[in-house]
């Protein structure tokens, strides 16, 4: 397999869509449309677990799906910004909450068949809430309205259950992730 070329179709703030060439193993060659990020070096998201074994998620609406979505705390890495310091900033501007204890866990392709997006996935041992002066440097995003929920670990499976059950979304990714972070 080899790519040929990319030529980009519509860029806006933040997305583009390609158009891929790419050479098979037959030597035909073909077309793959893709979404790609621009203005970022890709997307952390964040496993906070409390101290008294507690899941930390966010909860809100996202337009593309119409709906409200139980997430863990994400966003994208600042080209300015290494990825541990941007989970460390997007755990305390999503959740209101820190940690002394932040370390990588994994990486992977969010949507492989669509999107070139890698998302990296860090895990927050004994969150707790930040003091005002780190809240007032980490502020929310104005266009964010997040709700946190916070969820046993002896019972998350279930307590998702009934929020899905209620009608939110219930980001697939989670499920695995939380298994992880038991191991």
């Amino acid at each position: 397999m080899e790519i040929i070329d990319k030529q980009t179709l519509w860029r806006g703030n933040f997305l583009k869509t390609s158009l891929i060439r790419y050479k098979d193993p037959n030597g035909n060659i073909r077309q793959w449309e893709c979404v790609e990020r621009c203005k970022t070096d890709g997307v952390v998201a964040i496993i906070p677990i409390t101290k008294d074994k507690g899941l930390l998620f966010v909860r809100q609406f996202r337009p593309v799906v119409g709906n409200y979505v139980i997430e863990f705390p994400a966003g994208l890495i600042s080209p300015d910004e290494s990825p541990l310091d941007t989970a460390r900033r997007e755990l305390i501007e999503e959740t209101g909450y820190t940690s002394d204890n932040i370390k990588f866990l994994v990486e992977g392709p969010i949507s492989s068949g669509m999107s070139n997006e890698i998302i990296k996935f860090y895990i927050a041992r004994d969150v707790y809430k930040a003091d005002q002066k780190t809240l007032i440097q980490h502020p929310p995003d104005q266009s964010e309205f997040i709700e946190v929920i916070k969820i046993p670990m002896s019972n998350v499976f279930k307590q998702l259950d009934r929020l899905r059950e209620k009608g939110d979304l219930i980001d697939i990714k989670i499920y695995g992730l939380i298994s992880l972070a038991n191991y």
